[in-house]
């Protein structure tokens, strides 16, 4: 299972925003440079992490984007969940997935093992902060 470059770079714009969290907003120009994400890539993301009131946004020459809470209070699989959806391996584990899942349904050998595997996914994602994440602090990573 691979998550897609929307999650992977959600999770490194929001840890840009955790890192700066006591400085003020961030243009998206500024987390663009620092994390090396193209610029219309982070304009298509936000607008979900927007959405589920895990940033807001500030207007003007200094306006920008803030964490919505302490990055303690975000977790990982907030930000996935935000920009992805829910994280399931199949489609059937998916809301609203009993459509998608084959005949076998009731007597599928294989669910448990889907099941399990959604459910380690999310526990790991749901158990890691915003704030566990700029703990470690990289050398390419300055306030300035």
């Amino acid at each position: 299972m691979k998550l897609s470059a929307k999650a992977e770079y959600g999770v490194r714009a929001m840890a840009i925003l955790a890192f700066y969290y006591q400085t003020g907003p961030l243009s998206l120009r500024k987390i663009a440079e620092q994390e090396n994400i193209s610029l219309n890539f982070l304009e298509q993301i936000f607008p979900a992490l927007k959405r589920t009131g895990l940033i807001s946004s500030v207007r003007g020459s200094r306006g920008g984007y803030l964490l919505s809470r302490p990055p303690d209070q975000i977790n990982i699989g907030d930000i996935v969940r935000a920009v992805e959806g829910p994280i399931t391996p199949v489609e059937c584990l998916a809301e609203g997935g009993e459509n998608l899942c084959c005949s076998k349904k009731d007597g599928c050998l294989t669910r448990q093992v889907w099941e399990k595997l959604r459910d380690k996914i999310n526990d790991v994602l749901d158990n890691v902060s915003l704030d566990e994440l700029v703990d470690f602090k990289p050398t390419n990573i300055t306030k300035s």
